[in-house]
């Protein structure tokens, strides 16, 4: 497992390859679909919301209020990160994003601004979200909640161990890519 601290270096991201296991420790901020088409169309982040050297996760987390008012988050699982593909290369680009978590693989426009500007796409485990939202020591804040609403808000997480894998890295591997072709090499076979 390779430990990894927000801010994270464009060194220590060109120095990961496709399958490794990472644990990140630091601050992640959310972003869904909402945030990603208002980056697109020119919007500014909220002053708090620092993405460069850092990592954006695609989640729509469970947070409620505990009883001394501050912010508990019960479940942030991964959503499926091809919905922003339109998107995601300009906010790397645009952002100086290191690292983007989600579930599903992205796309050519991806891996290819992954290359360019020094990030890697992280998979975290579907279906357990209970579990990552474990690794969650602390809701630091939310933003543009009034705006987009919870699930779709930026919310700001300080995390410990958060465990995903490299799926597509900074040197133009795809594991999606490579499955999807073996994949269909097997199914060839059999045709």
């Amino acid at each position: 497992m390779i430990q990894l601290t927000t801010p994270v270096s464009e060194a220590a991201i060109r120095a990961l390859k496709v399958g490794d296991e990472v644990a990140i420790t630091g601050t992640l901020f959310t972003g869904r679909d909402a945030v990603h088409k208002y980056l697109h169309e020119g919007g500014k982040l909220p002053e708090g919301v620092n993405l460069k050297d850092g990592i954006l996760y695609h989640c729509g987390p469970v947070v409620v209020k505990a009883e001394n008012g501050d912010w508990k988050c019960v479940a942030a699982g991964p959503t499926t990160s091809i919905r922003e593909e339109p998107y995601q290369a300009q906010v790397i680009r645009d952002f100086g994003l290191r690292g983007v978590i989600g579930k599903g693989g992205m796309g050519d426009r991806t891996l290819k601004a992954c290359q360019e500007h020094g990030c890697v796409y992280l998979h975290a485990v579907g279906g357990a979200a209970q579990v990552l939202a474990a690794c969650i020591t602390r809701v630091r804040n939310v933003y543009m909640m009034e705006q987009f609403g919870a699930p779709e808000a930026i919310w700001e997480f300080e995390v410990k161990d958060f465990p995903a894998v490299v799926t597509i890295d900074s040197h133009g591997r795809s594991l999606h890519r490579e499955v999807l072709a073996a994949s269909q090499a097997e199914l060839a076979k059999h045709l």
